[in-house]
Protein backbone atom coordinates (compact mmCIF):
# COMPACT_ATOMS: atom_id res chain seq x y z
CA UNK A 1 0.00 0.00 0.00
CA UNK A 2 2.87 2.41 0.70
CA UNK A 3 3.94 2.34 -2.97
CA UNK A 4 0.53 3.62 -4.17
CA UNK A 5 0.37 7.35 -4.86
CA UNK A 6 -2.76 9.43 -4.24
CA UNK A 7 -2.25 11.11 -7.61
CA UNK A 8 -3.13 7.82 -9.31
CA UNK A 9 -6.61 7.90 -7.71
CA UNK A 10 -7.05 11.48 -8.83
CA UNK A 11 -6.04 10.54 -12.36
CA UNK A 12 -8.53 7.65 -12.39
CA UNK A 13 -11.29 10.02 -11.21
CA UNK A 14 -10.42 12.49 -14.01
CA UNK A 15 -10.61 9.68 -16.57
CA UNK A 16 -13.95 8.55 -15.13
CA UNK A 17 -15.26 12.13 -15.27
CA UNK A 18 -14.35 12.36 -18.96
CA UNK A 19 -16.19 9.10 -19.58
CA UNK A 20 -19.22 10.51 -17.74
CA UNK A 21 -19.27 13.51 -20.09
CA UNK A 22 -19.45 11.05 -22.97
CA UNK A 23 -22.31 9.27 -21.16
CA UNK A 24 -24.18 12.58 -20.79
CA UNK A 25 -23.82 13.29 -24.52
CA UNK A 26 -25.06 9.78 -25.38
CA UNK A 27 -28.02 10.20 -23.03
CA UNK A 28 -28.97 13.56 -24.59
CA UNK A 29 -28.85 11.97 -28.05
CA UNK A 30 -30.96 9.08 -26.78
CA UNK A 31 -33.62 11.41 -25.32
CA UNK A 32 -33.73 13.43 -28.56
CA UNK A 33 -34.11 10.22 -30.58
CA UNK A 34 -36.87 9.09 -28.23
CA UNK A 35 -38.80 12.33 -28.75
CA UNK A 36 -38.31 12.07 -32.51
CA UNK A 37 -39.50 8.45 -32.34
CA UNK A 38 -42.72 9.48 -30.59
CA UNK A 39 -43.31 12.21 -33.19
CA UNK A 40 -42.76 9.74 -36.04
CA UNK A 41 -45.13 7.24 -34.39
CA UNK A 42 -47.86 9.91 -34.16
CA UNK A 43 -47.32 10.89 -37.80
CA UNK A 44 -47.54 7.24 -38.91
CA UNK A 45 -50.78 6.73 -36.97
CA UNK A 46 -52.33 9.88 -38.45
CA UNK A 47 -51.33 8.86 -41.97
CA UNK A 48 -52.69 5.32 -41.45
CA UNK A 49 -55.96 6.83 -40.25
CA UNK A 50 -56.00 9.14 -43.27
CA UNK A 51 -55.31 6.20 -45.64
CA UNK A 52 -58.19 4.20 -44.19
CA UNK A 53 -60.56 7.15 -44.34
CA UNK A 54 -59.71 7.76 -48.01
CA UNK A 55 -60.08 4.05 -48.77
CA UNK A 56 -63.53 4.03 -47.19
CA UNK A 57 -64.52 7.04 -49.30
CA UNK A 58 -63.22 5.37 -52.46
CA UNK A 59 -65.11 2.13 -51.67
CA UNK A 60 -68.29 4.10 -50.97
CA UNK A 61 -67.96 6.07 -54.21
CA UNK A 62 -67.30 2.88 -56.21
CA UNK A 63 -70.47 1.27 -54.83
CA UNK A 64 -72.50 4.33 -55.77
CA UNK A 65 -70.96 4.31 -59.26
CA UNK A 66 -71.78 0.60 -59.72
CA UNK A 67 -75.40 1.15 -58.67
CA UNK A 68 -75.83 4.19 -60.92
CA UNK A 69 -74.99 2.63 -64.31
CA UNK A 70 -74.28 -0.57 -66.23
CA UNK A 71 -70.55 -1.33 -66.40
CA UNK A 72 -68.65 -2.18 -69.56
CA UNK A 73 -66.06 -4.96 -69.83
CA UNK A 74 -63.19 -2.49 -69.48
CA UNK A 75 -64.78 -0.89 -66.41
CA UNK A 76 -65.23 -4.30 -64.80
CA UNK A 77 -61.53 -5.05 -65.26
CA UNK A 78 -60.58 -1.68 -63.75
CA UNK A 79 -62.95 -2.36 -60.85
CA UNK A 80 -61.33 -5.75 -60.18
CA UNK A 81 -57.85 -4.16 -60.20
CA UNK A 82 -59.05 -1.41 -57.86
CA UNK A 83 -60.55 -3.91 -55.38
CA UNK A 84 -57.34 -5.96 -55.43
CA UNK A 85 -55.30 -2.82 -54.77
CA UNK A 86 -57.58 -1.89 -51.85
CA UNK A 87 -57.16 -5.34 -50.31
CA UNK A 88 -53.40 -5.16 -50.79
CA UNK A 89 -53.29 -1.74 -49.15
CA UNK A 90 -55.26 -3.03 -46.14
CA UNK A 91 -52.65 -5.78 -45.68
CA UNK A 92 -49.82 -3.24 -46.04
CA UNK A 93 -51.36 -0.95 -43.41
CA UNK A 94 -51.77 -3.91 -41.05
CA UNK A 95 -48.06 -4.76 -41.41
CA UNK A 96 -47.08 -1.14 -40.75
CA UNK A 97 -49.24 -1.13 -37.61
CA UNK A 98 -47.30 -4.09 -36.18
CA UNK A 99 -44.30 -1.80 -35.63
CA UNK A 100 -46.38 0.89 -33.88
CA UNK A 101 -47.73 0.99 -30.29
CA UNK A 102 -51.33 -0.21 -29.97
CA UNK A 103 -54.06 0.72 -27.50
CA UNK A 104 -54.70 -1.69 -24.63
CA UNK A 105 -57.95 -3.62 -24.50
CA UNK A 106 -60.49 -2.83 -21.79
CA UNK A 107 -59.43 -5.96 -19.87
CA UNK A 108 -55.77 -4.86 -19.82
CA UNK A 109 -56.76 -1.33 -18.76
CA UNK A 110 -58.67 -2.78 -15.81
CA UNK A 111 -55.83 -5.13 -14.83
CA UNK A 112 -52.73 -3.06 -15.66
CA UNK A 113 -54.02 0.49 -16.04
CA UNK A 114 -52.77 2.65 -18.91
CA UNK A 115 -49.36 0.94 -19.14
CA UNK A 116 -48.25 0.55 -22.75
CA UNK A 117 -47.68 -3.16 -23.41
CA UNK A 118 -46.84 -2.82 -27.12
CA UNK A 119 -43.60 -4.55 -28.15
CA UNK A 120 -42.15 -2.68 -31.13
CA UNK A 121 -39.31 -5.05 -32.02
CA UNK A 122 -40.45 -8.10 -34.05
CA UNK A 123 -37.86 -10.44 -32.55
CA UNK A 124 -38.93 -9.38 -29.04
CA UNK A 125 -42.56 -10.13 -29.99
CA UNK A 126 -41.65 -13.63 -31.12
CA UNK A 127 -39.54 -14.13 -27.98
CA UNK A 128 -42.48 -13.11 -25.78
CA UNK A 129 -44.75 -15.51 -27.69
CA UNK A 130 -42.23 -18.34 -27.20
CA UNK A 131 -42.08 -17.56 -23.46
CA UNK A 132 -45.89 -17.85 -23.41
CA UNK A 133 -45.67 -21.30 -25.01
CA UNK A 134 -43.01 -22.45 -22.54
CA UNK A 135 -45.11 -21.12 -19.65
CA UNK A 136 -48.13 -23.14 -20.79
CA UNK A 137 -46.09 -26.31 -21.26
CA UNK A 138 -44.32 -26.11 -17.87
CA UNK A 139 -47.51 -25.33 -15.95
CA UNK A 140 -49.29 -28.14 -17.80
CA UNK A 141 -46.70 -30.64 -16.57
CA UNK A 142 -46.85 -29.27 -13.01
CA UNK A 143 -50.67 -29.46 -13.08
CA UNK A 144 -50.47 -33.07 -14.30
CA UNK A 145 -48.19 -34.06 -11.41
CA UNK A 146 -50.28 -32.26 -8.78
CA UNK A 147 -53.59 -33.69 -10.00
CA UNK A 148 -52.09 -37.20 -10.08
CA UNK A 149 -50.71 -36.69 -6.58
CA UNK A 150 -54.14 -35.57 -5.38
CA UNK A 151 -55.61 -38.87 -6.60
CA UNK A 152 -53.14 -40.79 -4.45
CA UNK A 153 -53.23 -38.50 -1.39
CA UNK A 154 -56.44 -37.00 0.00
CA UNK A 155 -55.02 -33.92 1.73
CA UNK A 156 -56.91 -30.61 1.83
CA UNK A 157 -53.84 -28.35 1.66
CA UNK A 158 -52.65 -30.18 -1.48
CA UNK A 159 -56.10 -29.78 -3.07
CA UNK A 160 -56.13 -26.05 -2.38
CA UNK A 161 -52.59 -25.67 -3.72
CA UNK A 162 -53.62 -27.34 -6.99
CA UNK A 163 -56.85 -25.33 -7.37
CA UNK A 164 -55.02 -22.07 -6.55
CA UNK A 165 -52.48 -23.01 -9.25
CA UNK A 166 -55.39 -23.36 -11.72
CA UNK A 167 -56.75 -19.91 -10.78
CA UNK A 168 -53.33 -18.28 -11.15
CA UNK A 169 -52.56 -20.18 -14.38
CA UNK A 170 -55.76 -19.29 -16.24
CA UNK A 171 -55.78 -15.71 -14.95
CA UNK A 172 -52.16 -15.28 -16.14
CA UNK A 173 -53.06 -16.82 -19.51
CA UNK A 174 -55.84 -14.27 -20.06
CA UNK A 175 -53.44 -11.40 -19.33
CA UNK A 176 -50.65 -12.81 -21.51
CA UNK A 177 -53.03 -13.52 -24.38
CA UNK A 178 -54.40 -9.98 -24.18
CA UNK A 179 -50.84 -8.66 -24.44
CA UNK A 180 -50.18 -10.99 -27.38
CA UNK A 181 -53.35 -9.76 -29.09
CA UNK A 182 -52.21 -6.14 -28.72
CA UNK A 183 -48.93 -7.18 -30.38
CA UNK A 184 -50.53 -8.79 -33.43
CA UNK A 185 -51.38 -12.34 -32.34
CA UNK A 186 -54.61 -13.52 -33.94
CA UNK A 187 -56.32 -15.06 -30.90
CA UNK A 188 -59.99 -15.10 -31.77
CA UNK A 189 -63.37 -16.26 -30.63
CA UNK A 190 -64.07 -19.17 -28.41
CA UNK A 191 -60.54 -20.24 -27.48
CA UNK A 192 -59.85 -16.90 -25.79
CA UNK A 193 -63.22 -16.91 -24.02
CA UNK A 194 -62.45 -20.49 -22.95
CA UNK A 195 -59.69 -19.25 -20.61
CA UNK A 196 -61.93 -16.60 -19.03
CA UNK A 197 -64.56 -19.27 -18.26
CA UNK A 198 -61.85 -21.62 -16.95
CA UNK A 199 -60.61 -18.83 -14.65
CA UNK A 200 -64.12 -18.38 -13.27
CA UNK A 201 -64.51 -22.16 -12.82
CA UNK A 202 -61.22 -22.44 -10.92
CA UNK A 203 -62.23 -19.49 -8.73
CA UNK A 204 -65.54 -21.16 -7.82
CA UNK A 205 -63.70 -24.42 -7.07
CA UNK A 206 -61.35 -22.55 -4.74
CA UNK A 207 -64.22 -21.29 -2.56
CA UNK A 208 -66.16 -24.60 -2.61
CA UNK A 209 -66.23 -25.61 1.08
CA UNK A 210 -65.05 -29.00 2.28
CA UNK A 211 -67.93 -31.45 2.62
CA UNK A 212 -69.49 -34.65 1.34
CA UNK A 213 -70.45 -33.23 -2.12
CA UNK A 214 -66.84 -32.19 -2.72
CA UNK A 215 -65.52 -35.60 -1.65
CA UNK A 216 -67.96 -37.25 -4.06
CA UNK A 217 -66.73 -35.09 -6.95
CA UNK A 218 -63.06 -34.80 -5.96
CA UNK A 219 -61.62 -37.98 -7.55
CA UNK A 220 -63.57 -37.46 -10.78
CA UNK A 221 -62.28 -33.88 -11.06
CA UNK A 222 -58.66 -34.94 -10.48
CA UNK A 223 -58.96 -37.72 -13.09
CA UNK A 224 -60.39 -35.16 -15.51
CA UNK A 225 -57.36 -32.89 -14.99
CA UNK A 226 -54.94 -35.78 -15.48
CA UNK A 227 -56.62 -36.68 -18.79
CA UNK A 228 -56.81 -33.07 -20.02
CA UNK A 229 -53.16 -32.43 -19.12
CA UNK A 230 -52.03 -35.51 -21.09
CA UNK A 231 -54.07 -34.52 -24.15
CA UNK A 232 -52.82 -30.93 -23.98
CA UNK A 233 -49.23 -32.12 -23.72
CA UNK A 234 -49.68 -34.19 -26.90
CA UNK A 235 -51.35 -31.22 -28.62
CA UNK A 236 -48.71 -28.68 -27.68
CA UNK A 237 -45.92 -30.85 -29.06
CA UNK A 238 -47.77 -31.46 -32.33
CA UNK A 239 -49.07 -27.90 -32.82
CA UNK A 240 -45.66 -26.34 -32.22
CA UNK A 241 -44.16 -28.46 -34.99
CA UNK A 242 -47.01 -27.67 -37.40
CA UNK A 243 -46.80 -23.93 -36.67
CA UNK A 244 -43.04 -23.99 -37.26
CA UNK A 245 -43.48 -25.62 -40.68
CA UNK A 246 -46.36 -23.33 -41.72
CA UNK A 247 -44.46 -20.21 -40.62
CA UNK A 248 -41.42 -21.36 -42.59
CA UNK A 249 -43.67 -21.73 -45.67
CA UNK A 250 -45.21 -18.28 -45.03
CA UNK A 251 -48.69 -19.74 -44.46
CA UNK A 252 -49.06 -18.67 -40.80
CA UNK A 253 -48.31 -15.50 -38.84
CA UNK A 254 -45.23 -15.43 -36.56
CA UNK A 255 -47.45 -14.54 -33.58
CA UNK A 256 -49.88 -17.47 -33.98
CA UNK A 257 -50.00 -19.66 -30.88
CA UNK A 258 -50.95 -23.17 -29.83
CA UNK A 259 -54.42 -23.65 -28.32
CA UNK A 260 -56.17 -26.29 -26.21
CA UNK A 261 -58.74 -27.03 -28.91
CA UNK A 262 -58.82 -27.65 -32.64
CA UNK A 263 -58.14 -25.25 -35.50
CA UNK A 264 -58.22 -25.69 -39.26
CA UNK A 265 -54.43 -25.43 -39.67
CA UNK A 266 -53.98 -28.40 -37.32
CA UNK A 267 -55.76 -30.87 -39.60
CA UNK A 268 -52.80 -32.50 -41.30
CA UNK A 269 -51.60 -35.34 -39.08
CA UNK A 270 -53.90 -34.48 -36.15
CA UNK A 271 -56.77 -36.80 -37.02
CA UNK A 272 -55.51 -39.33 -34.44
CA UNK A 273 -55.95 -36.68 -31.68
CA UNK A 274 -59.55 -35.78 -32.57
CA UNK A 275 -61.07 -38.77 -30.68
CA UNK A 276 -59.08 -37.82 -27.57
CA UNK A 277 -60.38 -34.24 -27.84
CA UNK A 278 -63.99 -35.40 -28.04
CA UNK A 279 -63.48 -37.74 -25.09
CA UNK A 280 -62.27 -34.71 -23.13
CA UNK A 281 -65.34 -32.74 -24.19
CA UNK A 282 -67.61 -35.63 -23.13
CA UNK A 283 -65.75 -35.70 -19.81
CA UNK A 284 -66.74 -32.03 -19.35
CA UNK A 285 -70.38 -32.94 -20.05
CA UNK A 286 -70.11 -35.79 -17.54
CA UNK A 287 -68.74 -33.35 -14.95
CA UNK A 288 -71.71 -31.05 -15.59
CA UNK A 289 -74.15 -33.97 -15.17
CA UNK A 290 -72.46 -35.17 -11.95
CA UNK A 291 -72.53 -31.66 -10.50
CA UNK A 292 -76.17 -31.29 -11.49
CA UNK A 293 -77.02 -34.43 -9.51
CA UNK A 294 -74.90 -33.22 -6.57
CA UNK A 295 -76.84 -29.93 -6.56
CA UNK A 296 -79.76 -31.91 -5.10
CA UNK A 297 -77.61 -33.14 -2.20
CA UNK A 298 -78.67 -32.05 1.27
CA UNK A 299 -75.27 -30.38 1.86
CA UNK A 300 -75.14 -28.73 -1.59
CA UNK A 301 -73.92 -25.11 -1.81
CA UNK A 302 -74.27 -22.49 -4.55
CA UNK A 303 -70.88 -23.47 -6.04
CA UNK A 304 -72.23 -26.81 -7.33
CA UNK A 305 -74.94 -25.58 -9.76
CA UNK A 306 -72.68 -22.73 -10.93
CA UNK A 307 -69.88 -25.18 -11.74
CA UNK A 308 -72.39 -27.45 -13.48
CA UNK A 309 -73.40 -24.59 -15.78
CA UNK A 310 -69.78 -23.58 -16.45
CA UNK A 311 -68.74 -27.14 -17.38
CA UNK A 312 -71.79 -27.41 -19.64
CA UNK A 313 -70.84 -24.14 -21.39
CA UNK A 314 -67.28 -25.42 -21.89
CA UNK A 315 -68.61 -28.68 -23.36
CA UNK A 316 -71.00 -26.90 -25.76
CA UNK A 317 -68.41 -24.30 -26.82
CA UNK A 318 -65.59 -26.80 -27.42
CA UNK A 319 -67.78 -29.31 -29.25
CA UNK A 320 -69.53 -26.71 -31.42
CA UNK A 321 -66.29 -24.97 -32.41
CA UNK A 322 -64.60 -28.25 -33.33
CA UNK A 323 -67.64 -29.51 -35.25
CA UNK A 324 -67.71 -26.27 -37.26
CA UNK A 325 -64.01 -26.46 -38.12
CA UNK A 326 -63.98 -30.10 -39.33
CA UNK A 327 -66.61 -29.74 -42.15
CA UNK A 328 -64.95 -26.50 -43.23
CA UNK A 329 -61.63 -28.31 -43.55
CA UNK A 330 -63.24 -31.28 -45.33
CA UNK A 331 -64.67 -28.91 -47.98
CA UNK A 332 -61.20 -27.57 -48.59
CA UNK A 333 -59.59 -30.98 -48.99
CA UNK A 334 -60.55 -31.21 -52.69
CA UNK A 335 -58.52 -28.10 -53.45
CA UNK A 336 -55.68 -29.41 -51.32
CA UNK A 337 -55.77 -32.77 -53.13
CA UNK A 338 -55.65 -31.03 -56.52
CA UNK A 339 -52.78 -28.83 -55.32
CA UNK A 340 -50.81 -31.84 -54.12
CA UNK A 341 -51.54 -33.69 -57.39
CA UNK A 342 -50.32 -30.69 -59.37
CA UNK A 343 -47.24 -30.56 -57.18
CA UNK A 344 -46.53 -34.26 -57.77
CA UNK A 345 -46.90 -33.73 -61.53
CA UNK A 346 -44.46 -30.82 -61.36
CA UNK A 347 -41.96 -32.85 -59.29
CA UNK A 348 -42.30 -35.81 -61.66
CA UNK A 349 -41.67 -33.56 -64.68
CA UNK A 350 -38.69 -32.02 -62.88
CA UNK A 351 -37.23 -35.47 -62.18
CA UNK A 352 -37.74 -36.50 -65.81
CA UNK A 353 -36.00 -33.33 -67.03
CA UNK A 354 -33.18 -33.91 -64.54
CA UNK A 355 -32.79 -37.55 -65.71
CA UNK A 356 -32.85 -36.41 -69.36
CA UNK A 357 -30.18 -33.76 -68.66
CA UNK A 358 -27.99 -36.27 -66.82
CA UNK A 359 -28.34 -38.74 -69.73
CA UNK A 360 -27.39 -36.03 -72.24
CA UNK A 361 -24.36 -35.03 -70.15
CA UNK A 362 -23.22 -38.65 -69.81
CA UNK A 363 -23.58 -39.21 -73.58
CA UNK A 364 -21.56 -36.08 -74.31
CA UNK A 365 -18.87 -37.14 -71.86
CA UNK A 366 -18.73 -40.62 -73.44
CA UNK A 367 -18.46 -39.20 -76.95
CA UNK A 368 -15.71 -36.80 -75.83
CA UNK A 369 -13.77 -39.67 -74.25
CA UNK A 370 -14.10 -41.73 -77.42
CA UNK A 371 -12.88 -38.78 -79.47
CA UNK A 372 -9.88 -38.24 -77.18
CA UNK A 373 -8.99 -41.94 -77.40
CA UNK A 374 -9.21 -41.84 -81.21
CA UNK A 375 -6.89 -38.82 -81.30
Amino acid sequence: MSNINLDEFVKEWVDLSNEYKHLETTNINYLDSLENLELLQEQCMKQIKHQRYRMQQISKSVKQYINSKRLTTGENEKLIDLNNNLLKRKAQLYEIEQGLPQKNSLYLKIILGNVNVSILNRSDKVRYKDDYEKFKLILNVIGLLLSFLNIIVNYRALELAFIFLLVWYYCTLTIRESILKVNGSRIKGWWRLHHFISTASAGVLLVWPQGEPWQLFRTQFMLFNVYISLVQYMQFGYQKGVLYRLKALGERHDMDITIEGFHSWMWRGLSFLIPFLFIGYLFQAYNAWTLYKLSHHTDATWQIPVLSILFLVLFIGNTTTTMLVIPQKLRGRIKERYRLKSLSWAMKARRQNKTRDETTINNECSSNNDRYKAE
